[in-house]
């Protein structure tokens, strides 16, 4: 932008693209369309196309709300108003959820982060959209004459 707020923060989305650029090999728009195509084949690129997406989104608001706060304050007085005020938190709440969607970013590109390699990095992974039924949707099939396993469940049986 001319009036030089967001110019840091214009660099955090064009530096987070580079990175996920150089980290897959391929522009943007070719990552885009690459996921588009087979958003199952990679998963990792497949979140970080996702949250490439909200982190621009949300330096789109910011830069919306900056806009908009200028304005205000060039027609203001010496003391802020209320509405003003007002455009001032929706800028701090912009500049959060941006800086929010950055972290993940970096995140997800970082294959040595906290949480990759552990336990949570299990959960996480059950997470992710299953590309089958979560539950068996059909009776397992056995030979005939096998017999149950102890845990199967059973019918009750009658009182006689």
């Amino acid at each position: 932008m001319p009036d030089g707020i967001s110019d840091e923060s214009e660099d955090v989305v064009g530096v987070l693209t580079e990175r996920i650029e150089a980290c897959f090999d391929m522009g943007m728009d070719q990552l885009k369309a690459a996921v588009a195509a087979a958003p199952t084949a990679n998963p990792d690129a497949t979140d970080v196309v996702k949250w490439h997406g909200l982190l621009v989104e949300a330096q789109s608001v910011l830069e919306r709300a900056e806009d908009d706060l200028l304005a205000a304050l060039q027609t203001q007085p010496s003391e802020i108003d209320d509405p003003t005020m007002g455009l001032a938190h929706r800028v701090n709440a912009a500049v959060t959820a941006r800086d929010g969607r950055a972290m993940v970013v970096r995140w997800l590109l970082d294959p040595d982060a906290p949480g990759k390699k552990d336990l949570a990095a299990q959960r996480l992974a059950r997470l992710r959209p299953r590309t089958g039924p979560a539950v068996q949707t059909s009776a397992p099939h056995r030979p005939a004459g096998t017999a149950a396993p102890a845990s199967a469940w059973r019918p009750a049986r009658t009182a006689r």
